[in-house]
């Protein structure tokens, strides 16, 4: 499991990486610096499966307040390569606490 977060964090960097240009269409969707990071994410096609963690881990409010943060966004490809039903175990309401600390480690950064 520690190889398989260490690839969603590999991953995330690199798409972090890409989202220094000036409103960056990621998933088909512009990011904008006007709007919270959940505001982006709702609108990309490659973030779902990051807004049902976010979501399963209640970090939403967190991520819609004033920041700054900076997150390492990995995208539902990233997700897709952990075992199977890694993710879907994850997001069971008595996993929480797990999830919480797994997208720690991609580090909301303030």
């Amino acid at each position: 499991m520690l190889k398989s977060i260490r690839l969603l964090a590999l991953t995330a960097a690199v798409v972090a990486s890409t989202s220094a240009m000036a409103n960056p269409q990621v998933g088909g969707a512009a990011m904008y610096a006007s709007k919270n990071i959940i505001e982006n994410a709702v609108n990309s096609k490659d973030h779902t499966t990051l807004v049902a963690a976010v979501k399963a881990a209640g970090l939403v409010e967190t991520l819609q307040s004033k920041g700054p943060f900076t997150v390492f966004a990995p995208v539902n490809a990233a997700f897709d390569a952990l075992p199977a039903g890694t993710v879907e175990s994850l997001l069971k309401p008595e996993n929480k606490a797990q999830l919480v600390k797994i997208l720690a480690l991609l580090r909301f950064v303030e």
